[in-house]
């Protein structure tokens, strides 16, 4: 069976559309967060997700229906630690992501071991995304593009100067408790592109290379995007072509993308 025909597949149509959705998600939620050097944010909510997730197998309940609320959760524990806690923003996520591990390791075991649904949720795949999942994707990957589209002067305010911005009559408090639980959801969505292990990256790569060739911050936006979209198409088609997985092949394209871009950075100076 040559590729092309592969193609035809309506597994694969969905993996290339759903794939496509998250990463303009995480692309423009991943400059927001990387400007603010909260980037590690992402890598936190992905093991919050793990525990989630290895609760709605063992309560035999849809894992993603059960991980965006408590990641959305989780995401607002971070930030009040941070707030009111007097802690640094890393302190506050390592105590999360601690607790999302932990309790993960626990449900797992006592649901007799890792089975082979966790694994896919670790590690991702794509290809095995439903109508159902799909749906959902595209809905929500819409509702928070609109969200971030609306609020997008208040976001770029606290981004670049939060304390200007609370001067300035912004209420930074609820600006920052929109872009928690927008990346929350935007974690969530990811489980199945990548897995949770490998989240993080996709929020943060295609961030970094268009940081790399950007002169503004709305062409960082659409570079970022479209690095991603492009990191996504090709990193399906080669685990396709050479039967690797999905998540892993869409990060390391997307990897080789910053490196070109940092090279030519370099090259350009």
């Amino acid at each position: 069976m040559d590729f092309l025909s592969v193609l035809q597949f309506a597994f694969v149509q969905r993996a290339f559309l759903g794939g496509c959705v998250i990463a303009v998600l995480c692309a423009v939620l991943g400059l927001f967060l990387v400007l603010r050097k909260m980037s590690l944010i992402g890598d936190g909510l992905s093991h919050v997700s793990f525990g989630a997730v290895a609760l709605g197998l063992l309560a035999n309940m849809s894992p993603l229906y059960v991980a965006l609320p408590l990641v959305v959760l989780a995401s607002f524990v971070i930030l009040k630690l941070t707030e009111k806690g007097r802690l640094y923003g890393d302190a506050a996520i390592g105590i999360v992501s601690a607790l999302g591990i932990a309790g993960g390791v626990i449900l797992a075991s006592v649901s007799r071991g890792f089975n082979v649904d966790l694994f896919s949720y670790l590690f991702g795949n794509i290809l095995s995304i439903g109508n159902e999942e799909l749906a959902l994707a595209v809905a929500l990957s819409a509702v928070v593009l609109v969200v971030v589209a609306v609020f997008y002067n208040d976001l770029l305010a606290v981004t670049f100067d939060e304390e200007y911005a609370r001067v300035s009559g912004i209420k930074t408090t609820r600006v920052n408790m929109l872009l928690m639980a927008l990346t929350a959801v935007t974690v969530v969505l990811a489980i199945r592109v990548v897995g949770i292990m490998l989240i993080s990256a996709l929020l943060i790569l295609p961030a970094a290379t268009a940081l790399q060739l950007a002169r503004g911050f709305k062409g960082a936006l659409l570079i970022s995007a479209l690095t991603a979209v492009t990191a996504v198409v090709a990193g399906i088609c080669v685990s396709i072509a050479l039967d690797l997985p999905a998540g892993g092949a869409i990060v390391a394209v997307n990897l080789v993308f910053f490196l070109a871009a940092l090279g030519f950075k370099k090259a350009a100076v």
